[in-house]
């Protein structure tokens, strides 16, 4: 690692870093996803099997691309390759393959006791019984001594065929490559995946198809319906220079002091992210390095992942928006219901089905207006990270309880300027992941694996979880949960929606929420780079 000083730019050394971390394969290309889930039965066969994988483990080297959302890359890059693969370990999955104990001992706190037994932290024991509700394979997540806990996860990402909307061949045949080697003896996969049958956890993008050619197409939406993975962190050296001045507006940090529209999107009032807040062994936003384990050359380029499979109740979430919408029709006044049912759609989550915040575009006119002015996507995407709330304190235009302002509050926690950022850019988290679907026996299971990756999960991960989602008091809503994301233990929690504060109109109370998403299992995992594979690979680490 080079550390710099503040006046020069950090260059990350890519070859060694796992590319999920700095990429986002499902915009970049890749629909298709297979999370494998393996338990280390022999410790030597465990490292042997990743040796056996470790040349084919993709690095964040960047690629030849004609994806306008992926990162620029240099005129010498090598062609993208069909499929991906890349790996990440629970604590007692290094255990179990001989990392020393000296090393593990400093891993943090939250990684050591993993995300089952720290689920009343993250909500995930609400409403009760929760837990006994996880997918079978998380449901030993927690047990040390388990014959059935996940110790090592395999990430796979592929193109597709658009003809059948399949993943391209390569994504079985890298499959079925582990399936064979696990078959010797050593190393397990784990099944149970809801209601899934595949021995791996199914992913992929939405698809649409269509009516004249028949062929398949990607769409980036959750199952609620709305536009997802829009924005995200930009942080130091993680695109080329002129990628980067150009992804950092809206997406990094707040410089200046930010009062007007012209301002927010001027490149000089923003900057890239602290590296050390998503990658281990850099600086971060305090100037420190994060906790992580000793040799350095263990930690350093690596990071920590949350993986969570959270399923979407579509029926219900469609359900109550359906017996909502006249009621609030009338106390906002619209006249026309499929205006009203947008409307109250994206007070819900902060934006417009397409992603368009509220903060650009308060109505549904105004909505309206925006797509016609900005219909190349290409050039609206990145528009619609650049915005703040500055102007709109009392939630009028965007609710300051709903989901995309809860999870990312920007400028709202202080003055308005740099200063009332700095907890902000303390809480920024990576996301990466895919939607699922799944149906055995006419029952469907709907929802989206979301892989959180970050420097801190309690600093990051987990406080956005905690105190964000399921506690409302840095959005004024007291105890009331994300009218999304967040947990309901009754139906006593609501969703405020401000009128306009100049104006007559009441504001609109959603009260008997049900609980729209629920956890279905997941883990704390450490994705090392591939300096630190290798050491684990071989079993030479010296923690002096």
């Amino acid at each position: 690692m080079t550390q710099a000083a503040d006046n020069e730019r950090i260059a990350l050394r890519l070859a060694d870093i796992q590319g999920n971390i700095l990429n986002a394969y499902g915009k970049q290309g890749f629909p298709k996803g297979r999370a494998i889930f393996l338990h280390v039965d022999n410790g030597k066969k465990g490292r042997e099997f990743l040796e056996e994988f470790y040349d084919r483990v993709t690095t964040a080297v960047r690629w030849k691309s004609d994806n306008p959302y992926a990162p620029k890359a240099e005129t010498s890059a090598s062609e993208r390759p069909p499929v991906t693969l890349n790996f990440a370990f629970t604590f007692n999955g290094l255990v179990a393959l001989g990392v020393p104990i000296k090393t593990l001992s400093m891993m943090p706190a939250e990684f050591l006791q993993g995300m089952r037994a720290r689920a009343p932290i993250l909500g995930d024991t609400l409403p009760d019984g929760a837990l006994d509700r996880w997918d079978e394979v998380w449901k030993h997540e927690a047990q040390a001594g388990s014959d059935k806990a996940v110790h090592i996860m395999a990430l796979l990402n592929s193109n597709m065929d658009p003809a059948t909307g399949e993943p391209v061949p390569e994504m079985e045949e890298l499959t079925n490559l582990i399936r064979n080697h696990c078959n010797d003896g050593g190393v397990r996969i784990l099944t149970g995946h809801g209601v899934g049958e595949a021995d791996y956890q199914d992913m992929s993008a939405r698809l649409i198809q269509d009516a004249e050619t028949g062929q398949f197409k990607p769409v980036p939406l959750e199952h609620f319906g709305f536009v997802d993975g829009i924005s995200d962190p930009v942080f130091e050296g993680q695109f080329l220079p002129a990628n980067e001045e150009e992804r950092k507006v809206g997406n990094g940090k707040f410089t200046g002091e930010l009062k007007t529209q012209e301002e927010v999107e001027n490149p000089d009032n923003w900057a890239p992210l602290a590296t050390g807040e998503f990658l281990l062994g850099y600086p971060d936003e305090a100037k420190e390095m994060p906790p992580a384990a000793l040799p350095n050359l263990f930690s350093t380029n690596g990071t920590f992942m949350a993986y969570r499979k959270l399923e979407e109740n579509v029926e219900s979430f469609h359900e109550y928006i359906d017996n909502t919408v006249p009621e609030f029709a009338k106390v906002y006044g619209i006249a026309d219901q499929d205006e009203a049912r947008a409307t109250l759609f994206a007070k819900f989550s902060g934006r417009w089905q397409d992603g368009v915040p509220l903060a650009l575009a308060p109505t549904y006119a105004d909505w309206i207006t925006f797509n016609e002015q900005h219909q190349d996507d290409v050039t609206r995407r990145p528009l619609l990270s650049r915005f703040i709330y500055g102007d709109d304190k009392d939630g009028a235009a965007c609710p300051a309880s709903s989901h995309t302002r809860r999870v990312h509050p920007r400028d709202m926690l202080g003055p308005g300027d740099a200063s009332g950022t700095i907890l902000v850019n303390r809480r920024r988290i990576l996301r990466r992941g895919l939607p699922y679907d799944a149906t055995k026996d006419s029952k469907r299971e709907r929802g989206i694996v979301m892989l959180i990756c970050c420097s801190s999960l309690e600093r990051q991960f987990e406080f956005v979880q905690q105190q964000w989602i399921n506690y409302g008091m840095d959005s004024n809503a007291g105890n009331d949960t994300c009218p999304m994301l967040g947990v309901r233990q009754d139906d006593k929690l609501k969703f405020v929606i401000p009128n306009d504060p100049e104006g007559e109109g009441a504001p609109y109370i959603c009260s008997n929420l049900p609980q729209f998403v629920e956890t279905k299992g997941g883990a704390y995992f450490f994705v090392p780079s591939m300096t630190s594979l290798r050491m684990i690979a071989i079993g030479m680490i010296d923690p002096t």
